[in-house]
């Protein structure tokens, strides 16, 4: 596994993989890797000759007041997980290399981009854009892995990637959970114990959305109000939204008809924490 921080070994690196004539798998991560990220790779890994992955805290694509100083960090582990999970090259930049002063470009969605999360984090997903972009012109992917626990930025990155004709396949990988039900996300390590067991409302209350379309439920404003009922049995929990979309277009569906994102944005404490289900009616 070879680990590059500077754009041009980068470019270095793919090109020999380009004159080769193989198979680019790309995934684009924030670090403190865990299982869900490790699919990612493992999935790259089965599906194409080489794979590369990057390691990059974005700063663009976080606000004022949120916590990219805080966010967790631990390149030692990353590399471990890539390894194990047969990355070839690992890119780990400084914000420096990736936004050098002048930086002044960026790329936006609109439409899909002001609801959901997009509401409460205005900007987000240009940084999310703008990033990935330009991680994609550096690495030159055939396929790229996104989690669908980020279901908001699947439908997102593959609307930009449609719109600029970039010619890459994105993959969507199922949410990978932890044994009670909790999404795997490098924010949970923000979580007290006690904090920790209340933020299974959320998974929870996405299988209570679950369980009445498949018993013939179908009015989306008896299934939130279940679910609100429920996440609101946790004390520390301070609901941001519960919404039913459209799985591509993330426009609101008033009732449950053929397939239906159901998203949910908790704050447990000062942790913000997402999930999400696609149910069928």
């Amino acid at each position: 596994m070879v680990t590059v921080r500077k754009l041009e070994d980068l470019k270095r690196e793919i090109k020999k993989v380009k004159a080769n004539n193989l198979s680019i798998g790309f995934v684009p991560t924030m670090g403190y890797l865990h299982d869900g990220h490790k699919s990612l790779m493992e999935r790259a890994r089965k599906e194409n000759d080489v794979v590369v992955a990057s390691i990059f805290v974005n700063p663009i694509q976080f606000g004022p007041n949120e916590d990219y100083e805080e966010y967790p960090r631990d390149e030692e582990h990353d590399a471990k997980v890539c390894m194990e999970a047969g990355c070839d090259i690992v890119f780990m930049p400084q914000a420096s290399e990736m936004y050098p002063d002048g930086f002044c470009t960026y790329v936006e969605v609109s439409g899909l981009t002001e609801v959901l999360c997009g509401a409460a984090r205005p900007g987000h997903f240009k940084g999310v854009c703008t990033v990935v972009t330009k991680l994609f012109n550096l690495v030159r992917p055939d396929k790229a892995y996104f989690g669908q626990k980020d279901a908001q930025q699947l439908a997102v990155i593959r609307k930009m990637v449609s719109d600029l004709a970039l010619g890459i396949e994105i993959v969507g990988c199922p949410i990978v959970r932890e044994a009670d039900g909790l999404a795997m996300s490098s924010r949970n390590s923000y979580l007290s114990a006690d904090e920790r067991q209340q933020a299974l409302v959320l998974s929870q209350s996405l299988n209570i959305a679950e369980k009445l379309v498949r018993h013939g439920v179908r009015d989306v404003t008896y299934i939130r109000n279940e679910m609100v009922n429920h996440i609101g049995t946790a004390k520390s929990a301070s609901l941001e939204y519960v919404d039913f979309v459209d799985p591509n277009s993330l426009m609101p569906v008033e009732k449950i008809e053929g397939e239906v994102l159901v998203a949910v944005a908790v704050k447990i404490g000062k942790t913000r924490l997402i999930d999400n289900k696609v149910v069928t009616g």
